[in-house]
Formats: structure tokens, C-alpha cells, sequence
């Protein structure tokens, strides 16, 4: 039996900026006590469809049912039934979710005390689930004494505290490390089917698949691809008309742009590139594209670095004698744990930090020599960031955005815009160029950051953990992206656990992590290729 139907659903917002289509036709079916995973890239509607089986927001047009209901037209009481008593929702930004004044117990028994649970009853479920996650001692504890992985399993015990019918995750591990995100997607798997709930999550992240009975991808608003627990492959959906919607990944690597060719072949269909390429396709090329020759000019060299926080016994060193250059023309791939001092490194680079000792030399100038001011110029003239954090005025449009970057650096604005326009091509975002920031997803606000950065046209781009909100296509064309930044003539360094984008690198830079004492400082790997 299903237990979610939606059925040719449409969802059109109307902005300022004018109307857009969430979602175009989508139809799904999800069984009861299906592990449903709903991948696709940012702003492809894959929230949005979340939303609609929360009775968060109402279809323009099509029918959501979910255990024979129409979430649609659910009111009043019925629709706060609905959200308190079936579902369960875990929110991609779970700190937000979470009261700091309670503690661990608290929050996890919240909506059984919402629905009327005697507080013995509550408690014990509460300490019942805790046990279970491997936070028993955590109980006592607030959201701001627990790490970002305790908070979110909190966030998903208190999800199924009230053993909800479906439970919905929305990029549950968004904002998590690779070993934290395991564990996350492991948990809801595990309590999810030990209820017998039904449950739909979405991400762009496929190891989320690992928990799943079946999955589906969504392409701009539609369902374009399914596949079987059972191993029978991924297959793609045809909608009405004959539509198709090609994996993005497939399109990169091939090097297809804005038209193709298909043609009926001995073995089925072959589709080739035709026609003319869009402004992100030209800037990338092909996928396998390696960054050119290079000059050999330093643009940047750590020297001697060391690097580290805390004092006496809970001292940790994150390196000691860091030797390494970055020269213009390759693209160079920082690796390593998370708090090996990938961003440290950055940071040093940038002249956003001071080493303990060593140096950090750009363009020949050392920035330990340097006061504030002049290190700002330094940054202002030749160095570009992309930080996790994408920093964009919520306000203002993606392309206002990047020009006023530009501003900052003495950009006039009409020379602005033009690189504005180009730099949010160049990372597919030109169709949303006048979208206000805070009308973005997640994902395509990074792709702002990355486009701002771009844009600046700098001899040293610095990039931490750039793909961690993207899909696996727009990752794969960003490192292409960078590569072809180096191609161009800029030292790129980018951060990241990210192996599409370490494939595109031309050397990689691998720290271990910290140690508990100088003479046991991480070992540095250097890998050329």
C-alpha cells in the first residue's frame, strides 16, 4: 500500500523577481515503511517537496496524498493532527530546531509533552532514545555544550520521540563532516525501520543512499531517474511527451553543452554534442581537461610554518616546518581529516591568521612583515576566497552580490556587472542572476561565492571546502571550473575531502592532522600529477 501519492504536482512561487517553478509535473510514490532517498541537484525541488508532504506549503496545482489524505487541503485542526501526531521532520539547519534553553532530554521529549504525554512517560522515551544514539551521559547537556553530530542526532531522536507514521529529513547532514554524516544517515536508517516508519530523505549526498530502499532523483521540478534496492540499475524515467532528463554528470564528462544529437544507432540511442555551447561549457571544456604547462612563478609559499592551539598538555600542533609553494598555473588540492588544519592553511595564506613561526610569502612579499591594513590590500589586489560560510547579503540579487565584491576591490561598476555576468555563467547561475540571495538554495548560494571569487580575477584563489553543499554535477563542474582557472594562469589551492574535485587537481597537499606535541607533527604527503 502507498503511503504517499503526489500525482502531476506543480508549485510556482511569484517573487519579486517574477515567477518560478519549484516543481513541474512531479509524480511519486512512496510505500509504507519505505526508506525513500530523494536525491537531486541544489534548487531542483527536492525541499520544496518535503514542504508539500509537511502541509508546510499547498501545490499550485496537482494532488500531495500522504496515508489517504490530501495534505493540500488539510485545515485547522486537522492539519496540526496531521504535523503533530504522523510526521516527523528533521531540518537541514537542526541548530536552529533546537531550544538552547533545553537540555538534551527535554527537547527530545518535547512533542510528547506537546501532546499531552505525562512527563514520567516522556522522560523515559526521551532517555530510551538518547541510550540508543549513544548519548545517555549527554542527557543534562544544552545544544551549545554538544558537537554538530550530537545535535543532530538529538534533532532526529526528537523527530521519532513520538513515533511518528513518515518522517521527512531534509540534507540532514548538510552541515556535517563525511564520518558525522555516516553516522546520522546509519541512525535514521536503523530507528526508522525499528519503528516501521515510513520515511522520504533528501540530499545531493549519495553515500545518503546506503540507508535507502530505493531512490529517485529529481531534475528541475520532475522525477528524472529511479533505483531498486534490489541492484536492477539506475534507470531514467520518460514523462509524458517523451521527455528525458540525462544525469548532469554524464553531460559534463562528455562535454555537451546547450544542444546535442541523438540518432538511432545498432544498439539503441547515441547522443552527441551539437550546436552551440553556453558560457559555462565553453569556460569549462571537457571534464578530463588537465591544467596547462606552468610558468613556474611562486605566487604563494608557506615556509617553515608551524601552527598551533592551546597550551601545555591539551596543546596540539596542526603542523610544524610546513614547506610548500603554489605556482601559478595549477590547481593544488588540500587533503586531509577534518582538523588536519586544512583551513588553517588557508588562512595563513590569506593573511586572515599569524603562524608561530615561519612565513607566508605572496607575490614576494612576506606577510608577517606586513600590517593589517597592508595585508588587506595584498588580499584586495591578488588573492580571492571562497569560505564555507557563502557570507552573501541576503538582500541583494546574485549578480549585486558579486559586483559589490568587485566594488570592494576598485572594480568600476560597469566593468562590474560585465564580470558579474560572466562569473555566474561561468558556474550556471546565469538564469538566476537576479534572484535575490535569500531566495537561493543552499547550493546555488555557494555557486554565488564561488562566481564572486571568479569574478575578482586574482593571481591566488583560495577555496575551502567549496563542494560541500553541491551535488555531484555542479561539484564535478566546479573542480573543472578550477581547473581551468589554473589553465588560465592563477595559483588555485582548494581545500576539500571532495574526490571530484581532487580529480581535477594537479597536485595534492596532504595533511594529517594535529598531534599532541611538536616532536610528533603530521607527516605532509605531496602528490604531483
Amino acid at each position: 500500500m502507498s503511503a504517499i501519492e503526489a500525482r502531476d504536482v506543480f508549485r510556482v512561487y511569484s517573487t519579486p523577481e517574477g515567477d518560478a517553478a519549484a516543481l513541474q509535473g512531479l509524480t511519486l510514490s512512496v510505500e509504507e515503511r519505505e526508506v525513500l532517498v530523494v536525491l537531486g541537484p541544489s534548487g531542483s525541488g527536492k525541499s520544496t517537496l518535503l514542504r508539500l508532504l509537511a502541509g508546510l506549503d499547498r501545490p499550485s496545482a496537482g494532488t500531495v496524498l500522504a496515508f489517504g489524505d490530501d495534505v493540500g487541503k488539510l485545515r485547522g485542526r486537522r492539519l496540526a493532527d496531521y504535523r503533530s501526531r504522523v510526521l516527523g521532520y528533521v531540518e537541514q539547519h537542526y541548530s536552529r530546531s533546537l531550544d538552547p534553553d533545553l537540555t538534551a532530554r527535554e527537547l527530545v521529549g518535547l512533542q510528547l509533552g506537546l501532546a499531552g504525554t505525562e512527563p514520567r512517560s516522556r522522560l523515559a522515551r526521551a532517555d530510551e532514545l538518547l541510550e540508543r544514539v549513544g548519548l545517555e551521559e549527554k542527557r543534562a547537556s544544552r545544544p551549545a555544550e554538544l558537537s554538530g553530530g550530537e545535535q543532530q542526532r538529538v534533532a532526529v531522536c526528537a523527530a521519532l520521540a513520538h513515533r511518528p507514521s513518515l518522517l521527512l529529513a531534509d540534507e540532514p547532514t548538510g552541515e556535517l563532516d563525511a564520518a558525522s554524516a555516516a553516522l546520522v544517515y546509519e541512525l535514521i536508517g536503523e530507528l526508522s525501520r525499528e519503528q516501521g516508519c515510513t520515511t522520504v530523505l533528501v540530499s545531493h549526498d549519495v553515500e545518503s543512499t546506503t540507508i535507502a530502499d530505493r531512490i529517485v532523483r529529481v531534475r528541475d521540478g520532475r522525477v528524472s531517474e529511479e533505483t531498486a534496492r534490489e541492484g536492477e540499475g539506475e534507470t531514467l524515467v520518460v514523462g509524458r511527451g517523451g521527455w528525458v532528463r540525462l544525469p548532469e554528470q554524464l553531460l559534463v564528462r562528455a562535454g555537451i553543452g546547450e544542444r546535442v544529437r541523438a540518432e538511432l544507432g545498432p544498439t539503441g540511442i547515441v547522443v552527441e554534442p551539437a550546436g552551440p555551447r553556453s558560457a559555462r561549457d565553453k569556460a569549462q571544456g571537457p571534464v578530463a581537461a588537465r591544467a596547462a604547462t606552468t610558468d613556474g612563478r611562486v605566487v604563494a609559499e608557506a615556509r617553515g610554518l608551524t601552527k598551533s592551539y592551546g597550551r601545555g598538555p591539551q596543546e596540539r600542533v596542526v603542523f610544524a616546518g610546513l614547506d610548500a609553494a603554489f605556482a601559478a598555473g595549477r590547481l593544488v588540492a588540500v587533503t586531509g581529516p577534518s582538523g588536519s588544519g586544512k583551513t588553517t592553511l588557508l588562512h595563513l595564506l590569506a593573511g586572515l591568521g599569524e603562524p608561530d613561526a615561519g612565513e607566508v610569502v605572496v607575490l614576494g612579499e612576506s606577510l608577517g612583515a606586513l600590517d593589517r591594513e597592508a595585508r588587506a590590500a595584498v588580499r584586495r589586489g591578488h588573492v580571492a576566497i571562497i569560505a564555507q560560510d557563502p557570507g552573501l547579503t541576503p538582500f541583494l540579487s546574485a549578480r549585486e552580490n558579486v559586483e559589490l565584491g568587485l566594488a570592494l576591490r576598485g572594480v568600476k561598476p560597469d566593468e562590474g556587472n560585465e564580470r558579474a555576468l560572466e562569473a555566474l555563467a561561468r558556474v550556471g547561475l546565469a538564469e538566476r542572476a537576479e534572484q535575490r540571495a535569500a531566495r537561493l538554495s543552499a547550493g546555488e548560494r555557494q555557486r554565488v561565492a564561488i562566481a564572486r571569487a571568479v569574478a575578482a580575477e586574482a593571481s591566488l584563489l583560495l577555496a575551502d571546502e567549496p563542494t560541500a553543499r553541491l551535488d555531484e554535477a555542479n561539484a564535478l563542474a566546479v573542480g573543472a571550473l578550477f581547473a581551468t582557472l589554473a589553465r588560465d594562469g592563477a595559483a588555485v589551492v582548494v581545500a576539500t575531502h571532495d574526490p571530484l574535485v581532487v580529480e581535477q587537481a594537479d597536485a595534492t597537499l596532504a595533511l594529517s592532522g594535529y598531534s599532541s606535541a611538536p616532536q610528533s607533527a603530521p607527516q605532509l604527503a605531496w602528490g604531483d600529477r
